[in-house]
C-alpha cells in the first residue's frame, strides 16, 4: 500500500512507520523536521508540514496523488506558542481529512485519545474528539483509535513514570488511587497493521492494556522491574495539587491543569473492540 503518515518523528508516529516499512510499503512521512526523518529512515520520502499552518484543504490535496492509506498520528500533551490544541488536533486533521474525501483516499486511521468521548471535560480531550466526530461523518472507510496511556521504553511518559518509580518515598496526589489502563506501543502498532486490511471499517477502538490497576500500584511495578523495593507515598491532598501545578508545569512540562483533571479522572475502557480486532488480547505489562 501507499501510506501517508503525519506526526511520523514523534513516539507514536515513529513505531507506525518502522512497521509499515518493514511490512514492506510504500510510506510517506509528513514532518516538521526533515532532518530528524531522513536519519531515521534514509531513502523514505518525506514531505514538510507546518502542522499550525497548513489547514486548508488546498494544503493536502497534491500531497494525497496516489495515496491508499491515511495515518494521523499528530498530537501534542501540552500548548506551546502557537502550537495549540485547536489547530494540531482539530484544524489541520479536519482539513486533511476532507482532502482525503476530495482525492478519494480509501482508508483513514486516525489515532486519537482515550477519553475524547461525550464526557470528555478538558481541551486535549474536546480538541481530539472534534476531529474524530468529523471524520466520524464522513464516508471514507475510516477507524478511530483512542489508545489510554502508551508504555513503551523511549517514550516521554514512560521515561516520566520511571523517574518517579526511581524514588523510595513519593508525595502522590489522593495517594495514586487514580485508575490508569496502559497499553504497550507494540499492541498500537498491531492494531494500526490489522486496521490497513480489516473489511469492518468505520470502527471506534478504545486501545488499552489488559488490565487496570491504581498509578500506585503502576509505579511500584516499574520500581519492581527495576528490582528496587516498596514505594512508600505521602497522599497530597486532589486541590492543593491543583494550585501547584500552576507552578509544576514550567519545571515538568506533563505538569499542566488538564493533564492533572485527566490523571484524577482516570483512564480505563474495555478492550473488547481491540480483542475482536487482533484475535488476540493485549501484552502482559511489567
Amino acid at each position: 500500500m501507499n501510506i501517508l503518515i503525519t506526526g511520523a518523528t514523534g513516539f507514536v508516529g515513529s513505531h507506525i512507520t518502522d512497521a509499515l516499512l518493514k511490512k514492506g510499503h510504500e510510506v510517506t512521512v509528513c514532518v516538521r523536521n526533515e532532518l530528524a526523518a531522513v536519519k531515521r529512515w534514509a531513502g523514505v520520502k518525506t514531505v514538510p508540514v507546518d502542522y499550525v499552518t497548513d489547514n486548508q484543504v488546498s494544503n493536502w490535496l497534491n500531497r494525497l496523488e496516489s495515496i491508499d492509506v491515511v495515518i494521523n498520528a499528530v498530537g501534542i500533551i501540552r500548548e506551546t506558542g502557537n502550537q495549540t490544541f485547536t489547530g494540531l488536533h482539530t484544524a489541520t486533521p479536519i482539513a486533511l481529512f476532507k482532502a482525503c474525501e476530495e482525492k478519494g483516499v480509501k482508508r483513514v486511521i486516525q489515532v486519537s485519545a482515550l477519553g475524547a468521548d461525550e464526557n470528555c471535560f478538558v481541551s486535549y480531550q474536546k480538541s481530539k474528539k472534534a476531529a474524530d466526530d468529523t471524520l466520524r461523518n464522513m464516508t471514507l472507510d475510516w477507524f478511530v483509535l483512542r489508545p489510554s496511556l502508551i508504555y513503551g521504553e523511549d517514550g516521554t511518559s514512560t521515561r516520566f513514570f520511571n523517574f518517579l518509580a526511581s524514588f523510595p518515598l513519593l508525595p502522590i496526589i489522593d495517594g495514586g488511587k487514580q485508575l490508569i489502563q496502559p497499553v504497550h506501543i507494540d499492541d498500537l502498532v498491531d492494531v494500526v497493521l490489522a486496521c490497513l486490511t480489516s473489511p469492518n471499517t468505520q470502527q471506534t477502538i478504545d486501545v488499552v492494556g489488559p488490565e487496570s490497576f491504581t498509578l500506585a500500584e503502576w509505579l511500584q511495578r516499574l520500581r519492581t522491574k527495576k528490582g528496587k523495593g516498596k514505594l512508600y507515598i505521602i497522599p497530597i491532598p486532589y486541590m492543593l495539587m491543583k494550585r501547584m501545578v500552576h507552578v509544576l508545569k514550567y519545571i515538568i512540562p506533563l505538569f499542566t491543569p488538564d493533564n492533572l483533571k485527566m490523571l484524577q479522572q482516570g483512564n480505563v475502557a474495555s478492550s473488547e473492540g481491540m480483542n475482536k480486532l487482533l484475535g488476540r488480547k493485549p501484552r502482559e505489562l511489567p
